[in-house]
């Protein structure tokens, strides 16, 4: 059989639509894409893909179980090592990790395994499959984890699955961390995708503590001394703005990306009037920096209202 060198197509909503709107962009594969797209992996000898997923989640394996229609079979592969699978579907880098090593990328595109790995996810977050709780014996070790974002949470699934006793502590009132305030609603969807994998990582045992700021609810010291627990995981994020230190950043309507994306994910300033969230966007508004947080922030300024977004980047558009 002749290799197909392009990945399968992501259905997508039109962008004269989405322009306008915070619904998800990508729409995901259907069953017969998802089995299409699966069915292009050459199921190397020596798999390179692999190498490049910081979890090393077993890729072909998952793949091949697509490819046969064993949809329950993939997902479970996939979260030998991986607690979030929907959310790394959407927003992993797969590009400069795992897809990155393909060999069919050195010919053509390599397989779609991050689009691959959000189908058979979503497919198992639609029909809710059970959780069940993990087992644990009554004097098992308990484990203080601090901050409820990506890296918090998959240390708490991993541990739970380990059968560790497991309580996160996360300053805001919601959960989730970058995923809740940084990503924009168009890429990753709040209710249906992040709200359910965080309760899926509940589900396994795991106790979520939000409005409790490590240092001033606890110390450290305390949470082991006085509070009982064996060890503590700091998964406090790298969430802090780097200003420019030039005239004008205090002025009104000049925000930090990470303010602007908080007002308008966490805080639904997107949802006005409903939401009563003030945010300032203007006729025409300058986004500076060009990787991912400016990219989303650029996106969320045209769908706020701006009648035009500029970017200005100090490299190359390439």
């Amino acid at each position: 059989m002749a290799l197909i060198l392009e990945k399968h197509k992501m259905p997508v909503q039109d962008p004269e639509v989405r322009a306008h709107n915070f619904e998800e962009v990508a729409l995901g594969y259907d069953e017969e894409t998802a089995v299409a797209e699966a069915e292009r992996c050459l199921h190397c000898k020596v798999p390179q893909c692999r190498k490049g997923c910081p979890v090393s989640i077993d890729i072909p394996t998952f793949i091949g179980k697509i490819k046969e229609r064993d949809f329950d079979g993939a997902i479970a592969t996939i979260k030998e090592s991986n607690a979030l699978p929907a959310i790394c579907g959407r927003v992993c880098p797969q590009e400069n990790q795992c897809e990155k090593h393909c060999i069919l990328a050195k010919r053509g595109e390599s397989v779609a395994i991050g689009r691959l790995e959000r189908f058979v996810a979503d497919r198992e977050l639609a029909v809710d499959k059970e959780v069940k709780p993990v087992e644990r014996a009554a004097d098992a070790q308990k484990v203080a984890v601090i901050g409820a974002g990506p890296s918090g949470l998959s240390c708490a699934g991993d541990l739970a699955k380990k059968c560790y006793d497991v309580t996160i502590f996360e300053a805001l009132h919601k959960a989730g961390g970058v995923l809740s305030y940084g990503i924009p609603e168009f890429r990753l969807p709040k209710d249906t995708v992040v709200k359910k994998e965080i309760e899926n990582i509940e589900k396994l045992g795991v106790k979520i503590e939000v409005d409790s700021v490590a240092g001033r609810l606890y110390t450290v010291d305390e949470l082991m001394q006085e509070e009982g627990f064996d060890a503590v995981f700091i998964g406090t994020g790298a969430g802090l703005p780097r200003f420019q230190g030039i005239p004008g950043e205090n002025f009104n309507g000049v925000y930090s990306a990470n303010e602007f994306l908080t007002r308008c994910n966490l805080m639904k300033a997107y949802k006005f009037p409903e939401y009563a969230t003030p945010i300032q966007v203007g006729r025409h508004v300058a986004v500076v920096g060009g990787g991912n947080v400016a990219m989303d922030a650029a996106r969320t300024a045209l769908r706020l209202g701006a009648e035009k977004v500029s970017i200005i980047y100090r490299r190359s558009e390439a």
